[in-house]
């Protein structure tokens, strides 16, 4: 991906001339900005104040958007960037108790918002990954929409372009041609009068849908109530039009989102999955415009200690037992085995009409056993039948806290999914995908802030990155007792939220031979070669751990092509 980023400060604004804007305050909450025909507006962001509400006026006054941003009051941590278009006035209302913020003409945001046709977009945040994908700008969540189409792998994701904070659901738009190196393009969904841009899937449409070979995308509008909406891509998902007939399906459920569409060949017709409230509701449609309701699962199943989100539904192979099963993916928040989000499973049967699970049902089965790794979903139409996922790599307990500003939050490393069995449980194998084989680059003597290590342990091992600021994470594997830990609570920054420090641990499912571990600038990705075990933690160290000891093991460290 370009890693590029909006980070401007006071000096180079000086220096590039940009004009600066004088408010009309109408009150002690209320004031308008005329903003004139620049490019874009630059507002100054104070993350620890309270929202202030702008309604986007054109040259008629009438209003073209909401957003939401938190304008500076004292200080400016920095700025996001308004394309204006056609807009001309910008009416703000601010929140929060104004007898302790003071007077609503002296806040700071009146001295920096600029207007500009150009802004600065150089990376200046050490925690950015060099390898994983992250926005340009901004906050974002879980992955949406992914699909493969002529040799181009799609991402979109839930995005907030107005701050780096959780607000204002669009939907962001990345490419990839290897799964690694990611090109950002344009905002595929702004919110509309139905709501904010929620989570939901693609479908790669055959010539005979309605609307021809295209792509189709679907999403929750997320307003008052929660609905879900279509919209048409002719140009492979560069852009797309809503669906006139919008919402397509509505609900009387105040959780009732992140619709994920498949085609079922059994029953020749398309399979929409929704998650609702604690269980997950299963449509189907044969033009993708109508659906009916098929059937419910999640009843008693599995892990219920929050609301379950971004369902995804797909067969994989077992290729040891050549059989193939049917994986529900059901992402859990909070509930997680640590705390918070992370994703469960279940593995069963599906007939075009209902999903069967075959495990007793309160059997919990976790995908990955870190503290970060959430919103798993897979990429529709993968090549040679693979079914490749990516997760969101953040836990919502501290999503919007960790040490970074200009951007928040990235993804897992691409991952492969299959099947094995052990004792008289089927589970999911999680590698990672041959791409990241295709990155791997020379041998060197010691760990660098991006690289992989593969250690070949023995039945007991202990795997020890450090810095020299003493900061370390300390990775246990235990033969006997056949799991894998993880510490954390002395990686580095782990005081902005006490659910930070921890230790993780996962069970391994008999002997593991082979680790390979993923370390970029903030996270640790844990593999085990066969992928009976997957464990995914950001760290925030105050320089990278450039050490590594290994006891009961051997390990080489190779670097990332970048």
């Amino acid at each position: 991906m370009k890693r590029v980023i909006l980070t401007l400060t006071a000096m180079m604004i000086a220096a590039i001339g940009m004009a600066q804007v004088v408010p009309m305050v109408l009150g002690e909450k209320h004031a308008m900005l005329r903003v004139g025909s620049a490019k874009y507006v630059l507002l100054p962001v104070q993350e620890t104040e309270e929202i202030a509400a702008i309604a986007v006026l054109d040259g008629r006054n009438e209003m073209v958007q909401r957003i939401n941003v938190k304008l500076a009051v004292d200080r400016v941590d920095y700025w996001v960037p308004y394309e204006l278009k056609n807009a001309r006035l910008l009416d703000i209302e601010f929140h929060g108790d104004r007898r302790q913020k003071g007077a609503v003409g002296e806040f700071v945001c009146w001295k920096e918002i600029k207007l500009s046709d150009t802004f600065d977009t150089a990376n200046r945040e050490r925690f950015r990954p060099l390898y994983h994908h992250t926005p340009q700008y901004g906050w974002m969540n879980d992955p949406n929409g992914m699909f493969y189409k002529d040799g181009v792998w799609h991402l979109y994701y839930q995005y907030n372009p107005y701050g780096s904070q959780w607000e204002n659901m669009h939907w962001g738009h990345s490419t990839s041609k290897d799964l690694v190196h990611w090109e950002a393009q344009p905002l595929t969904f702004e919110p509309d009068w139905l709501g904010s841009i929620f989570s939901g899937s693609c479908v790669t449409a055959p010539s005979n849908s309605p609307w021809g070979e295209c792509v189709v995308a679907f999403y929750t509008s997320a307003g008052h109530h929660q609905t879900q909406s279509m919209a048409v891509s002719k140009d492979n998902g560069r852009t797309f039009t809503k669906y006139e007939g919008n919402p397509i399906l509505t609900a009387d459920k105040p959780d009732f989102r992140d619709p994920n569409v498949f085609w079922y060949e059994g029953t020749k017709r398309w399979i929409m999955i929704l998650a609702v409230g604690q269980e997950m509701q299963i449509y189907s449609s044969a033009d993708l415009k109508a659906w009916q309701y098929e059937s419910s699962f999640g009843q008693e199943y599995g892990n219920h200690g929050g609301v379950w989100e971004c369902p995804d539904l797909f067969e994989l192979k077992d290729e040891k037992h050549n059989n193939k099963k049917w994986v529900l993916l059901c992402n859990i928040n909070p509930g997680g085995p640590f705390g918070g989000s992370a994703t469960q499973y279940f593995v069963g049967n599906f007939d075009g009409h209902k999903f069967t699970c075959e495990s007793m049902p309160k059997v919990t089965k976790w995908m990955d056993y870190g503290k970060d790794h959430y919103a798993t979903v897979s990429f529709y139409n993968a090549p040679d039948n693979r079914r490749v996922v990516l997760a969101w790599m953040s836990n919502w307990q501290y999503a919007n806290q960790v040490p970074t500003k200009q951007f928040r939050s990235a993804n897992s490393i691409p991952r492969d999914l299959g099947l094995f069995t052990f004792g008289e449980e089927t589970y999911v194998s999680v590698v990672p995908s041959k791409e990241m084989l295709a990155v791997r680059g020379a041998k060197i003597n010691k760990p660098t802030e991006a690289c992989e290590i593969v250690v070949d342990i023995k039945n007991q091992a202990e795997i020890v990155l450090s810095n020299a600021k003493g900061e370390k994470v300390v990775m246990t594997y235990d033969g006997s007792k056949q799991t894998f830990t993880m510490d954390r609570t002395k990686s580095g920054d782990v005081g902005f939220s006490e659910a930070f420090p921890c230790v993780t641990e996962a069970p391994t499912y008999g002997a593991i031979k082979q680790l390979r571990i993923f370390i970029d600038r903030c996270s640790i990705e844990a593999f085990d070669a066969q992928g009976k075990m997957a464990m995914t933690n950001l760290v925030f160290p105050s320089e990278p751990y450039n050490t590594l000891k290994v006891k009961g093991g051997k390990a080489t460290v190779f670097t990332i092509k970048n």
